[in-house]
């Protein structure tokens, strides 16, 4: 699981191919597009987040995956995603390998996110948004994977039982909505290493 290699990349797309995506529609609600953008650096697959800005509407300072709402003109979702990484941080959309996509989530600001998954060429010669983006951080696949990075609590929300997860590398902290949509993914990556692991 540590290189973003041919196989396991193949292996990604087998996956989110193979299963019953969980897709939400809820008229009120806006529709948003995130891109989980997965790299190779330093012979280590790696997932790449940004820091959201202080002048952005919404998620003040949070970590994220590069996305924004859907626009009129995107005539997919995946496009959506792939506009949006381009304006947050000029990662071009011919660069990007879509591998599939992830169940939809909805957030507490009341949107639909619908996560993507998307491989893309190391080193980039990235151009970062400064109105929308405070800082790119880089956190190897291998790191997210470890237990000791994910913390698990459980509230009581409007008369619900609900769990909010949390992953800590270095000094930040991946939560929200965001952390939502990486336990998905890091969910499927170990629940079928193990099943490959039982079938041996």
């Amino acid at each position: 699981m540590k290189e973003c290699s041919v196989p396991l990349i193949d292996e990604l797309k087998q996956i989110l191919a193979s299963r019953n995506r969980r897709v939400i529609d809820h008229p009120p609600f806006s529709h948003a597009a995130v891109l989980v953008p997965l790299y190779q650096k330093e012979g280590q697959c790696h997932l790449l987040f940004t820091k959201r800005s202080d002048l952005v509407k919404y998620h003040k300072g949070e970590i994220s995956f590069p996305g924004g709402m859907v626009d009129e003109e995107d005539h997919e979702l995946v496009h959506t995603a792939l506009r949006e990484a381009y304006e947050e941080i000029g990662l071009k959309e011919k660069d990007v390998q879509i591998i599939g996509l992830l169940d939809d989530i909805v957030t507490t600001t009341q949107f639909i996110v619908t996560p993507i998954v998307g491989l893309f060429p190391y080193p980039y010669p990235f151009r970062v948004s400064e109105v929308e983006i405070a800082e790119l951080i880089e956190v190897p696949l291998t790191h997210l994977l470890d237990e000791n990075s994910f913390r698990e609590t459980e509230i009581v929300w409007m008369g619900q039982k609900e769990f909010v997860y949390a992953f800590q590398y270095e000094h930040h902290t991946i939560w929200g909505a965001t952390a939502r949509i990486l336990k998905q993914f890091l969910d499927l990556i170990s629940s079928h290493r193990g099943q490959r692991n039982e079938g041996h």
